[in-house]
């Protein structure tokens, strides 16, 4: 959704992407269980999508506000209403709520002999945390698990938005990038994308991980290392998938701060995962594998819901030892991208974004057990920090914390098309 061409070549981008964002909405519609959360979601944001077309393409001004305003209410704010309403979700909200549940009952939030799909729990412990409003205060629209999410995402990416206009201009709302978009309109339409729409209004539990990951990559920019390991730590602390995050800012922050601000971002984010993680693992060693580490990858007795018709499961399911060579695949690749980090660090924030996106576009490829869902990291790390890119680029930016401002101004150059106008 971030992507614009140039008013001088005559190109228009933004209806064109709201028409293809309205087809897709009414496929996963259509093509979803009846009397599911994604249905309901998929005729609603179709609707929505194809109002915001039609506004978009009578407006003057590429990805202007009006439209972005119009594809949030209809694929994420109407949606998100009824479906509280009706109290129905995707099964990761109940997942999430009886993990808080069981952690305080009994200092692990992961059932200790799991059986059936709902008894799994493949989130980090830190993911509880969004089910203790429900634990407290009982079953109620606003201490739903899914409320929390939407919550955690919005204050991580407005944190983010935040810091990268800090000492430009003092309102997010008003911060502008060098082509005219301002940060406000940025973020609606970073929220009206499909990969982040949908997961928002049916209780995914993706979105807050991917939006603390956008808030260090802030930081990053900004050569906070000390927030940013933080920023990243508790996202390490939510789901595996930001894990692959820490050794990538830690090679941008060792080419463009220097070793001591590397040395710090590893150290807040090492230390915050691994004192979320290692108390509950010590506290039921053998709930914490079966749940966290075989369930996730497929191979546990109990096959795992998230299964796409991608290449990993396809090689789990039609290869002989399948299983065994998706993970040495996943292995190969984590050491591929590892390796570029030592002998072609990423020199921008950027940069290193991109690096992280190819990662983990390997990993849900090969995975025997993902979801197509998972995208809204790769299609977040693409298109997030290019945008964020125009809103901190001012010189003073550039010269007081990147030792590498040749590589910056390549980065940003190459990011122009990527730009919204």
């Amino acid at each position: 959704m971030a992507i614009g061409g140039s008013p001088r070549a005559g190109r228009r981008w933004d209806w064109p992407l709201l028409v293809a964002c309205a087809v897709s909405a009414l496929v996963v519609g259509l093509l979803s269980p009846v009397d599911t959360a994604q249905e309901a979601w998929g005729l609603a944001a179709a609707l929505g999508y194809g109002c915001a077309a039609l506004i978009a393409a009578k407006s003057s001004t590429p990805w202007a506000p009006a439209p972005a305003v119009v594809a949030v209410v209809g694929a994420a704010v109407v949606p998100l209403l009824y479906l509280t309403v009706i109290n129905k979700a995707q099964m990761e909200v109940g997942v999430v709520e009886r993990a808080a549940d069981l952690l305080f009952a009994s200092g692990t939030p992961y059932h200790p002999t799991p059986q059936a799909v709902r008894d799994f729990n493949p989130y980090l412990p830190g993911m509880a945390l969004f089910g203790i409003p429900h634990m407290l205060f009982g079953d109620t629209p606003f201490t739903s698990a899914r409320l929390w999410f939407v919550i955690g995402f919005l204050a991580a990416v407005a944190g983010a938005v935040r810091v990268l206009t800090h000492g430009r201009n003092p309102s997010i709302g008003q911060a502008t990038t060098s082509h005219g978009t301002t940060g406000r309109t940025g973020v609606l339409w970073l929220i009206a994308c499909p990969v982040v729409a949908l997961p928002l209004t049916i209780g995914g539990v993706d979105p807050p991980v991917i939006g603390l990951i956008c808030l260090a990559l802030a930081f990053t920019r900004r050569g906070d290392a000390g927030r940013a390991g933080l920023a990243l730590g508790l996202a390490a602390a939510l789901k595996w998938t930001a894990w692959p995050a820490i050794p990538v800012l830690i090679a941008v922050l060792a080419v463009c701060n220097g070793k001591r601000a590397a040395a710090k971002c590893a150290a807040g984010s090492l230390g915050i995962a691994v004192c979320a993680v290692l108390p509950v693992t010590l506290a039921d060693t053998g709930a914490f594998y079966q749940n966290v580490v075989l369930y996730p990858l497929g191979l546990g007795p109990t096959a795992s819901s998230a299964q796409s018709p991608l290449l990993g499961h396809l090689i789990s399911t039609l290869v002989p030892h399948g299983e065994t060579v998706t993970v040495v695949l996943i292995a190969l690749s984590a050491l591929g991208v590892g390796a570029s980090l030592l002998f072609r660090p990423p020199r921008s924030a950027v940069a290193g974004a991109d690096r992280l996106a190819l990662g983990l576009i390997l990993a849900i490829v090969l995975s025997p057990a993902t979801r197509i869902g998972y995208a809204i990291y790769p299609v977040v790390l693409l298109a997030w920090p290019r945008f964020a890119a125009g809103l901190s680029s001012d010189r003073s930016d550039d010269h007081r914390h990147l030792s590498a401002p040749t590589a910056d101004r390549r980065d940003r150059m190459a990011s122009v098309s990527y730009l919204p106008r």
